[in-house]
């Protein structure tokens, strides 16, 4: 707990937009920044808990920009991976939504988890699950998901084409004369 405590603290010392809002909120309550900090994070997480739209809330949670915004592009692939991670969940989200949905407090754990894939090294879980899952899974079945692409966009092609060559010239819309 300790460990965690001065992560907290080394973070509250950090300059960036949530310091400067804790230190401008700080000024004028005379509360410090890491009550502010911990009283944030309660309301937070109770609004997961009750309120309306958690969704939303923790879906915004999980969006972040920060690989976009960052000075050095050294976090690209960081944020590469949480991003594959994030669709991944959202795609077996989309299909077990109904299920998942009964569960209590589900946004909340949701929420638990976009965070610790957002983790900063080596507690980076985006980075643990494409290791350890992910890419597994895809160096297994990359071959055939080429070849099914493939395919897929063959048809596709070739449907576009059989389209465009059964239209006939005066099956176009012609433009009105005023």
């Amino acid at each position: 707990m300790d460990g965690l405590r001065q992560r907290v603290e080394h973070f509250l010392e950090q300059r960036n937009l949530v310091t400067e809002v804790l230190g401008a909120l700080e000024a004028k309550t005379g509360v410090e920044k890491r009550y502010l900090a911990a009283g944030a994070v309660t309301l937070l997480s109770l609004y997961l808990l009750f309120g309306y739209g958690a969704s939303l809330l923790c879906n915004l949670i999980g969006f972040v920009i920060k690989a976009i915004e960052s000075p050095s592009k050294d976090d690209d692939t960081v944020w590469l991976t949480y991003w594959v991670v994030y669709a991944l969940f959202g795609l077996a989200e989309f299909f077990s939504d109904l299920l998942l949905s009964w569960f209590p407090f589900y946004y909340v754990g949701k929420c638990a988890f976009l965070l610790f894939c957002m983790a900063p090294r080596p507690w980076n879980g985006a980075l643990m699950l494409y290791q350890r899952v992910v890419r597994p899974l895809f160096l297994r079945h990359h071959g055939a998901v080429d070849r099914i692409m493939n395919d897929l966009s063959g048809r596709a092609l070739d449907a576009a084409a059989g389209i465009t060559r059964n239209v006939k010239p005066s099956q176009t819309p012609q433009p009105k004369d005023k």
